[in-house]
């Protein structure tokens, strides 16, 4: 699929609706800084007419910036859901953990605390994000067009939730992530962010921030603690984090 002068929300979001990938982007069509990767972000669903399902947040350190982005409710999938490979590509896979808050958040002009955030926290479960890219580049591409492409979101396989336990050992939990039964998990499982938790109250801030309500319907996936694994061949991914209920997805 060839570049236009489109704005990059309309390629994107074609290129999302055709499962096509993109041709190297022009630096003219590039965003200029991370505000810019986000209205491209929110256009994108808004050119889809797509809800806000959940959102996916991450950073590279415990210490380090967050980046965050909105997922399409049309791509969220439930425990043991049945995806076509053809749909993503390049299609990476990663297990997660996943909370939802007990309460909404509205846009507001003053912050909302961590204290205030991490009280709100309902339930949490396990998730598989499929990862994906519109650029055929990929991931030789420019960081703030990868945001804008909604941060390489192909889908997100969703498992069962359960009632929030603040004592559960989110920086190191025991953990089996497998395909057809091999284990595909290299090496020490862990989340580059750490602790998981503390990139919630970003994200509530970045969302009202912007006129978002963040609500208990969302999912919000905060990052892989398997790394990424390309399958290359149709079969079934099982996650299982323990203390909780396991989760998985088939690729045909």
């Amino acid at each position: 699929m060839k570049l236009t002068t489109l704005p990059l929300s309309r390629l994107l979001a074609d290129a999302r609706r055709d499962h096509a990938t993109l041709d190297n982007l022009p630096p003219n069509l590039a965003p200029t800084d991370a505000n810019a990767a986000y209205a491209v972000q929110h256009e994108i669903l808004a050119i889809a007419g797509a809800r806000i399902g959940g959102w996916k947040i991450g950073a590279k350190s415990d210490s380090g910036p967050i980046q965050g982005a909105p997922l399409p409710d049309v791509d969220r999938y439930p425990d043991g859901a049945t995806v076509p490979r053809a749909a993503f590509a390049p299609l990476g896979l990663e297990l997660e953990i996943a909370f939802r808050f007990g309460r909404s958040f509205e846009p507001t002009t003053t912050p909302y605390s961590q204290a205030d955030v991490h009280a709100a926290i309902g339930s949490f479960g396990a998730t598989i994000e499929i990862v994906a890219s519109r650029f055929a580049a990929w991931p030789d591409v420019d960081k703030l067009a990868q945001l804008a492409d909604l941060q390489n979101h192909g889908a997100l396989v969703v498992g069962e939730f359960m009632p929030y336990d603040e004592s559960f050992p989110f920086v190191s939990p025991a953990l089996r992530f497998d395909f057809n039964g091999r284990d595909v998990v290299e090496l020490t499982p862990a989340n580059p962010a750490g602790d998981p938790r503390r990139l919630l109250t970003w994200l509530v801030n970045h969302a009202t921030s912007r006129g978002v309500t963040v609500t208990p319907e969302m999912v919000v996936t905060t990052g892989s603690y398997t790394g990424m694994f390309f399958p290359r061949s149709a079969g079934t991914a099982h996650g299982r984090i323990e203390g909780l209920p396991s989760v998985s997805v088939t690729l045909y």
